[in-house]
């Protein structure tokens, strides 16, 4: 059975394509290669495109006649998508618009949405579960929510079957499998930090400390690559299985500040980078954290490999081994 994968050359992408070929499907990879790389898409076949592109992705459709679509495909930088809104609005919302009518077009049902965090409130100091208020903060969670609703609206007038997984910061690699987070000039904390450990900066700034947490840095819940896409192929299998879509988060209930993921990969690595506090970055939420347990309870979903130290190791590990070039 064929899966599309939007973004299937990039990093969770292609995690998902390997998850994929071990649970006995096809991956096909969509990419229009902006940041996905090639050498990344090793488990099924490549097809470039872009999501603007209807007349590819109806091609695409009807060469493959995927039974499920993972999609990935969108831009997703926080303070880029505040400067410059009509690029994720773009990309992420209308670019979901045509994916979602060339689906319907093609009778593939079944779709599994990489939403995010970013679509709750920005400014709560809770714990964030499904219940909790939308209150989008920056353009990319502006997107990806109006990209939820739309996709309810789908389900409603053509029984497009979706589950959207809002998931937090997403990071480690999957060992010995040749993939991971390959940007040249990152701006996730992970791979900018392990850059400055390496040397390859000379330092890591900090954005802001002066946010109302215990040591005044932002306090962010880490998921393991690994757990993140392993929800995933539940979500597929129970779409598949004939439920209904829903709304789950991905998330581990234990949230870290930035300090303290700068002082545990020092552990990791053996030595701190230099430290310098930049300004407050735009549209950056100052606490995101959330436990899984509706993950738990209705796809039996468990992030057993999402411990910071494991992330940081298996990030660090990937590192080494590529190194950072796009």
């Amino acid at each position: 059975m064929h899966v599309l994968v939007t973004g299937g050359a990039g990093f969770i992408g292609s995690h998902a394509c390997k998850a994929l070929a071990e649970a006995g499907f096809v991956p096909v990879a969509y990419d229009n290669l902006s940041k996905g790389r090639v050498a990344a898409v090793k488990w099924g076949p490549l097809e470039v495109g872009d999501l603007s592109d209807r007349a590819r992705l109806d091609a695409v459709f009807a060469a493959y006649s995927p039974v499920a679509i993972l999609h990935f495909a969108a831009a997703i930088e926080v303070g880029e998508s505040v400067t410059d809104p009509g690029k994720y609005w773009r990309n992420n919302f209308i670019g979901s618009l045509t994916l979602a009518e060339a689906a319907v077009a093609a009778e593939c049902l079944n779709l599994v949405f990489s939403s995010t965090c970013a679509v709750y409130d920005g400014n709560t100091m809770d714990d964030l579960t499904e219940e909790s208020p939308f209150g989008p903060i920056n353009a990319y969670g502006g997107s990806k929510r109006a990209t939820e609703m739309m996709l309810a609206d789908f389900a409603t007038a053509h029984a497009l079957k979706t589950i959207n997984f809002r998931y937090f910061n997403v990071a480690g690699a999957a060992p010995g499998a040749g993939i991971g987070q390959s940007h040249a000039e990152p701006t996730h904390i992970i791979p900018r930090l392990l850059i400055a450990l390496e040397g390859g900066t000379g330092h890591m700034t900090i954005n802001g400390d002066d946010y109302q947490t215990p040591d005044g840095t932002c306090v962010r819940d880490y998921i393991h690559v690994t757990d993140l896409v392993n929800a995933h192929i539940a979500g597929l299998k129970r779409l598949l299985e004939g439920h209904e879509g829903g709304s789950y988060n991905l998330g581990t209930g234990h949230g870290a500040s930035v300090r303290e993921v700068i002082e545990a990969a020092g552990e990791v690595v053996g030595h701190m980078p230099q430290i310098q506090i930049g300004p407050r970055r735009p549209g950056d939420a100052v606490r995101l954290v959330s436990g899984s347990e509706k993950a738990h309870r209705d796809l039996g979903w468990v992030p057993d490999s999402s411990s910071l130290e494991t992330i940081l190791a298996d990030a660090w590990r990937w590192h080494k081994s590529r190194g950072w070039e796009t």
